[in-house]
């Protein structure tokens, strides 16, 4: 049975460094759960903080950062299965003393989901034209068609939201084509403590605000331009977030400075709230959590 300490939370609630803590203190390891942190050049915009993980001596290691190419698309499926990986290798390795848990830190909810309740995940990538269609209709219209399309999917599948609706179809489409591939049955065990950083909106609010002068500062324009002159589409890069997509839209000449930079915040701030919104389902989904401070290192510790 591999321990887990999970450490979840919105964007800029202080993830990284809180796990990095964790880990050091306790002599673990961290993997990382960020959909976007998995892509290599992706550093600034994804709030990599490589500096966390060696900031302390030895050097925490940390997992899937840096494990896919941005042209591809690396998704749950693949998430799920090289995280079970890395559990499977450490229990075999057994680095740690006896009862010493991982650390799992990140703040992409399903991507922590899939790992701790073993989802069975197809193996079907986003497509994004057949998304931007089926987005133009009602979530009715879109049952109807899920219906007509695969009336087995309809019957077993969650359909509370337009976007669970689309994904649906969007499988469903896929299917209709050939067989589609599933995720195998994990490979390990694993018991979880699952703490989610809970902090002040107008707190959270400043804290966007600094990080986001931090990486504009920092060179965020010039990686994203380098990621255009390296040859990245620019409608893959708007693909992989906020910070990639606005920055993109300003260099390309979609929109002015100063709108990228309020459009930035706005849509980085309503992104930590349907985190939060996740992570507080998550105990109705069969996943108890401890709310914590950005800084209860203590408390995790303790229990751990």
């Amino acid at each position: 049975m591999m321990r887990l300490v999970v450490i979840a939370g919105p964007t800029a609630a202080g993830k990284t460094r809180l796990a990095v803590d964790v880990a050091h203190r306790l002599g673990s390891e961290i993997v990382s759960a960020d959909s976007r942190q998995v892509y290599r050049g992706l550093d600034i915009g994804s709030g990599k903080d490589l500096e966390e993980y060696s900031r302390p001596t030895p050097p925490v290691p940390v997992h899937l950062i840096d494990v896919a190419d941005p042209g591809t698309v690396y998704s749950v499926f693949h998430y799920q299965r090289d995280c079970y990986r890395v559990l499977q290798e450490a229990e075999r390795r057994d680095p740690f003393r006896p009862g010493t848990p991982m650390v799992m830190a990140g703040g992409t909810g399903l991507y922590l989901e899939a790992v701790l309740k073993g989802y069975r995940i197809p193996d079907v990538a986003e497509d994004p034209e057949l998304r931007a269609d089926l987005m133009r209709h009602d979530r009715e219209r879109l049952i109807e068609r899920l219906r007509e399309l695969d009336p087995d999917r309809a019957a077993r599948a969650d359909l509370s939201t337009k976007k669970r609706v689309v994904r649906a179809l969007e499988i469903a489409a896929r299917a209709a084509r050939g067989p589609v591939r599933y995720s195998d049955p994990p490979p390990v065990r694993v018991s979880a403590e699952v703490y989610v950083v809970d902090i002040d909106r107008q707190e959270l609010r400043e804290r966007i605000s600094r990080r986001l002068e931090q990486r504009l500062g920092e060179g965020l324009l010039d990686e994203v331009r380098g990621l255009l002159d390296g040859g990245l589409a620019p409608a893959r890069l708007m693909q992989l977030g906020l910070e990639y997509r606005e920055v993109t839209a300003y260099l390309t000449g979609g929109k002015g400075y100063d709108r990228m930079v309020q459009d930035l915040l706005h849509g980085i701030f309503r992104f930590a709230r349907r985190q939060q919104i996740w992570f507080r389902g998550m105990p109705r989904r069969g996943i108890p959590v401890r709310r914590i401070g950005p800084g209860d290192s203590e408390l995790i510790l303790a229990r751990a």
